[in-house]
């Protein structure tokens, strides 16, 4: 688009003067009736022009639904089980899905998961998602009840993490792309981006329309709880992995939300626990945090999540996600972000130091746009409504957030979802195993010698899965693997240490973050990155000598190189 920055900061702030102006009077209800009729149901025009034409027809209650985006319990919109029900009363006081959108008059809801290694399970309260077409009768179902309300003109968002590697939602049936921790050491943007644009696709074809992907954090610190979420520690190099997945997953229709602003990778704690502390300097902060941000926004990233963290050199004491600093003064002011801003999950330990109603009012003053996972939908609704009626939430600030909404989502509008058939096609499969191979890295070794003799697949416990899907590329790579007495090749992944290596390996693969190989006595090490398919098919390739090891490691390993190969 060729409308720069600072002309949309014009534009939109032109709009909202307009549209306060035009809402003053209606402290409760629909704005008066006009001599015009909206614009805003028709399929034509600017999506900001859209944006502004409906919410000047839209009620307080509805302008407050717009700015939330919270989970709920349930594989299905309308029908769920007694105990979903009851998590949807706890949470929102109804018990669909579908029912929650029409009360609180929703923006968007977020679709949850977990799976074994994840490290953001903690704030996971359900799952919500199972196989692609349940995914896609549940999406249908949420947009079905979200076309009924009055800001039914615009697409209903439904989002999730689908970052790949160890946070990856949907993991049946879809294609399952390596980390990007393996996409910082592949190095090639084009891959990514193609990789990337094969996850839009499937995004899209379940109906889901934002991603909150990738992640934009660079890794200053070995930071478990970031790890291979991250495309590395070299923040130029992980600048042009977040442009190119931000650049694939849009190019199909689905929003990217780079996170964790101003950058997770900054600190070891973890937030879904505590309020970790960022130390490093302003300078700092310029040097190594802000250039992925910064590429991604350029890259045209309709979302950023802000993250809950303690950044000392900007606002000392006070969370990001309510850093008024920090997201209008740094991400806005310094960045040039004009798209939306949306928090972290509300349901995390620092933002519930408050309740949710004041959570979520604190949150839209500092600059976020959307306030997701709130721990209690009717407490953040009201509690957004009352203080627009006592004026501690401006009416200009709630009216600038759901027009920025709507105008991502009228964005959004106008790209057609793909078939179910798109799903793990051969065209997808291919962009994610060049990828996967790309980033195969031999950290000690002969980087042209296939191993040698019957083979022996190995795992540090819980890699069964891993374990089978090499064994398997391997027969079918052409190598003899038997159960015992052959040439071991050892797996180890998230979370495992220096117990969990073998000394008797004679190759040690780093499915994560390759630290572990640090402590490592094999004569070869490698690293993946990632436990996919994908890898595992790439890695039984280097293994069996019919490709080379052509990755590079993207953080920095004590006592080994970046490659052990020459370019």
């Amino acid at each position: 688009m060729s409308t720069t920055p600072r002309r949309r900061l014009v534009v939109l702030a032109a709009v909202t003067a307009l549209l306060v102006s035009g809402c003053a009077n209606q402290p409760g209800g629909p704005p008066a009736a006009g001599p015009a009729s909206p614009p805003a149901a028709s399929a034509t025009g600017e999506p900001a022009a859209r944006a502004a034409a409906l919410v000047r027809t839209l009620a307080d209650e509805d302008l407050v639904g717009q700015v939330l985006m919270p989970y709920a319990y349930g594989s299905s919109a309308t029908e769920v089980s007694p105990g979903s029900a009851a998590g949807n009363q706890d949470l929102a006081g109804v018990d669909t899905p579908a029912e929650m959108v029409a009360k609180y008059h929703l923006g968007g809801v977020i679709l949850v998961g977990f799976s074994a290694d994840d490290p953001t399970s903690g704030n996971q309260a359900t799952t919500n998602v199972d196989n692609p077409r349940q995914v896609r009768e549940l999406t249908t179902g949420l947009r079905e009840a979200a076309a009924k309300l009055p800001a039914g003109p615009a697409p209903f968002l439904i989002g999730t993490d689908q970052e790949y590697g160890v946070v990856t939602r949907i993991t049946d049936g879809v294609t399952l792309l390596p980390s990007p921790m393996a996409a910082g050491a592949a190095g090639d943007a084009a891959l990514t981006e193609a990789a990337w644009r094969a996850a839009g696709a499937e995004l899209a074809a379940m109906g889901i329309n934002m991603d909150f992907a990738p992640v934009a954090d660079v890794l200053a610190t070995r930071s478990a709880v970031i790890g291979s979420r991250s495309f590395g520690a070299d923040p130029q190099r992980a600048s042009a992995q977040v442009a190119g997945a931000v650049r694939g997953l849009q190019a199909e229709g689905v929003a990217a939300s780079i996170k964790h602003f101003p950058g997770h990778g900054l600190s070891a704690a973890d937030s879904h626990k505590d309020l970790p502390v960022v130390t490093q300097s302003r300078a700092e902060l310029d040097r190594i945090a802000f250039p992925s941000f910064r590429a991604g926004v350029d890259a045209g990233a309709m979302a950023v999540m802000s993250a809950h963290l303690d950044v000392q050199a900007v606002d000392p004491g006070t969370p990001a996600t309510f850093s008024r600093k920090l997201l209008t003064d740094v991400l806005r002011g310094q960045l040039g972000f004009q798209g939306v801003v949306i928090t972290d999950g509300m349901n995390m330990a620092p933002a519930k130091r408050w309740s949710p109603g004041e959570a979520a009012v604190r949150a839209l003053n500092a600059g976020n746009d959307l306030i997701l996972m709130t721990p209690n939908v009717s407490q953040a609704y009201d509690g957004l409504l009352a203080a627009l009626r006592d004026g501690s939430l401006p009416r200009a600030r709630l009216v600038e957030a759901a027009t920025r909404v709507l105008t991502m989502k009228f964005k959004l509008a106008d790209q057609p979802a793909p078939d179910m058939s798109t799903l793990d096609s051969a065209e997808h499969r291919a962009a994610a195993t060049d990828l996967a191979a790309a980033a195969v890295t031999m950290l000690r070794g002969a980087c042209d010698a296939p191993v040698t003799g019957p083979v022996t697949v190995t795992s540090s416990a819980g890699r069964d899965r891993a374990r089978a899907a090499l064994t398997k590329a391997l027969t079918a790579a052409g190598v003899r693997v038997v159960p015992r007495g052959g040439r071991i090749v050892h797996l180890v992944g998230y979370g495992d240490g220096a117990g969990d290596l073998r000394a008797d390996a004679a190759v040690t693969v780093a499915m994560d973050t390759p630290y572990v190989l640090a402590g490592a006595k094999s004569p070869t090490l490698l690293a993946t990155y990632s436990s996919s398919q994908a890898s595992m098919t790439a890695l039984a390739g280097v293994l069996a000598g019919k490709a080379r090891p052509a990755g590079s490691s993207p953080v920095p390993v004590t006592g080994l190189p970046a490659t052990a190969c020459d370019s």
